[in-house]
């Protein structure tokens, strides 16, 4: 059991790394007209930021606390969809730049993650 919480919080601290540059590349596909290609970004965004979600709760029953804002993400996610609804993707990419990416680096500059 031991084995598999620390792969599981292995690929939790490494997905988390990698968020900030993802949000980023969404960003920049909304700005540049890729946006097929940031639409698929985004919802593997979506379903990770979940997974992350899912694996702080699970974990949470092993006593394992993920500092993770829940709340914020599903507020992000919410605002997400009411841009993409109304295809204001420069509000899109603006979340994606200008919330997302740096909400996602503080945490992982500041080891907001699970140890």
């Amino acid at each position: 059991m031991n084995n598999i919480i620390n792969e599981t919080i292995e690929s939790y601290n490494q997905y988390m790394e990698k968020i900030p540059v993802g949000a980023l590349y969404i960003a920049e596909c909304l700005r540049t007209d890729k946006i097929s290609e940031a639409l698929s970004d985004i919802t593997a965004f979506s379903e990770g930021v979940l997974w992350l979600i899912d694996v702080k709760i699970l974990l949470a029953r092993s006593h394992i606390n993920a500092q993770l804002e829940i709340e914020k993400i599903q507020e992000f996610l919410s605002e997400i969809n009411m841009g993409l609804e109304i295809n204001d993707y420069v509000l899109v990419a603006d979340m994606f730049e200008y919330e997302i990416a740096p909400f996602f680096e503080e945490l992982v500059v500041n080891k907001v993650r699970i140890l």
